[in-house]
C-alpha cells in the first residue's frame, strides 16, 4: 500500500487475497508493480523460512466508476491477466506495453492468451522486473 501512495495510485477495494488499484497513468501502475515485487523479494530474502509472493496483472483503459468501485472491460481484462500470472510475476496487456514504450522495460512476449469473457486471444507480456 505504500507503493500506491508513492506511485499516485489508490486502492479501489480489497479482494480477499488481493487488491484492486487504479492509477493516474500507466507508467505509475508499472512503477508500482515493479516496486511491489522488489519489496516482496527483499522481504523474502530476510524471511526465507516463510516467503510471501504476489502476482500482478496490469491493464489500461477507461473504467466505469460507480459507488467507489470500478467496472468495465479494462477492469475485467486486468483481473483475467492477473489470474494468468504466476506468483512473483507481473503480466501486462498490449495497451500497457504501448504506453510504457519510453520506459525501455525488459519484456517477454507470452503471445496470445485466451481469457475468460474475451472473444479473441489477448496478447500478454511479462515484465522481467528483476532486470530493472
Amino acid at each position: 500500500r505504500n507503493c500506491l501512495n508513492t506511485c499516485r495510485g489508490r486502492e479501489i477495494k480489497h479482494t480477499g487475497d488481493g487488491v484492486m488499484a487504479s492509477f493516474l497513468s500507466v507508467p505509475d501502475a508499472v512503477e508500482c508493480a515493479v516496486a511491489v515485487q522488489k519489496a516482496f523479494a527483499a522481504y523474502n530474502q530476510k524471511h526465507s523460512e516463510a516467503p510471501l509472493y504476489v502476482r500482478v496483472g496490469v491493464s489500461a483503459g477507461e473504467p466505469i466508476e460507480e459507488h467507489g468501485d470500478l467496472f468495465g472491460k479494462s477492469v475485467q481484462l486486468g483481473a483475467r491477466v492477473w489470474t494468468r500470472a504466476e506468483p512473483g510475476r507481473i503480466l501486462i496487456d498490449q495497451v500497457v506495453l504501448d504506453q510504457s514504450s519510453d520506459k525501455n522495460l525488459p519484456i517477454s512476449d507470452l503471445g496470445g492468451v485466451t481469457l475468460k469473457g474475451f472473444d479473441h486471444a489477448v496478447r500478454v507480456y511479462e515484465i522481467e522486473w528483476m532486470q530493472t
